[in-house]
């Protein structure tokens, strides 16, 4: 995976060079922080784009999370050891660009298909382990922020379904949230500065 990201990276940097315009082709790469009840995460995305106004792109954002968090259902206590997902979600983002500036407010979307990791937990009520169901969901994506430069930051709401816990004798034990919030920093490479 890094030879892929390091392969793009360097075949963008010799091409598309000088505006944000229609037509445009770019690529980015975020890393973020994700706030949890008992615990917190960490995520990563890289997301090629394509402008198709002077002001809107279309991408697919490919990304990985990984957060401990506790959880509280169904009258389970539970440390989370890792709870764990990838995704693939087509985007859509507006930005709010005036000729001339640098610094562009941004407001998109997406919809797209997160992968859910089967994750142990230890219940602190008993020596019984719980895991979770694990299975693909489909989920939504909305984010906003600004880009400065080639510098971008932002919030992003992650919109998936629940799983299912159970013990090891198979039996649903209650459900787990797998929507999270994030906050990221990123860059882009491609596509020029706004403004130019």
């Amino acid at each position: 995976m890094k030879k892929i990201i390091l392969a793009v990276a360097v075949f963008l940097v010799f091409t598309n060079g000088y505006s944000q315009k229609e037509g445009g082709f770019r690529v980015g790469l975020d890393f973020g922080f994700v706030p949890a009840k008992g615990g917190a995460g960490l995520f990563v995305s890289i997301e090629p784009k394509y402008n198709i106004k002077d002001n809107m792109n279309v991408g697919l954002r490919i990304g990985a999370a990984g957060i401990v968090r506790d959880v509280n259902d169904s009258g389970i206590n539970t440390s989370a050891k890792v709870s764990a997902n990838g995704s693939y979600v087509a985007t859509y983002d507006y930005y709010f660009n005036k000729s001339g500036k640098s610094f562009v407010p941004y407001l998109g979307g997406g919809v797209g298909y997160y992968s859910i990791a089967n994750v142990e937990f230890d219940d602190t009520s008993n020596t019984e382990n719980v895991n979770i169901a694990a299975s693909g969901k489909m989920g939504a994506l909305v984010r906003g922020g600004f880009e400065w430069g080639k510098f971008r930051m932002g919030l992003e709401y992650n919109l998936v379904p629940e799983s299912t816990l159970q013990d090891m004798n198979g039996n649903n034990r209650g459900t787990v949230s797998n929507t999270y919030v994030g906050i990221h920093l990123g860059f882009y490479i491609g596509g020029g500065k706004w403004g130019k």
